[in-house]
């Protein structure tokens, strides 16, 4: 499956935010779809959207709700230095 998020320009994170959400999300996606080769990019574009190619409409549906989980408890797992 090939994931991409991406997050409006209009709404900066912090250094290292988008490399830590990658991260975070790739391990908890590859928790719940261990069968597949998960390809997950994260990047600033025009407007916040997930794309899901390649998995089925259940899959996209799950796969937003474990990025809408994670990025609630980023408090959780992102550590600024």
């Amino acid at each position: 499956m090939r994931i991409e998020v991406t997050i409006a320009k209009t709404s900066p994170l912090p250094p290292g935010a988008i490399d830590a959400l990658a991260g975070e999300l790739s391990r908890r996606l590859n928790t719940h779809f261990p069968e597949t080769d998960n390809t997950i990019t994260v990047r600033y574009a025009a407007a916040n959207n997930l794309s899901v190619l390649g998995g089925a409409k259940d899959d996209k549906d799950r796969i937003s709700e474990i990025l809408q989980e994670t990025w609630e408890s980023a408090d959780d797992w992102f550590i600024r230095d």
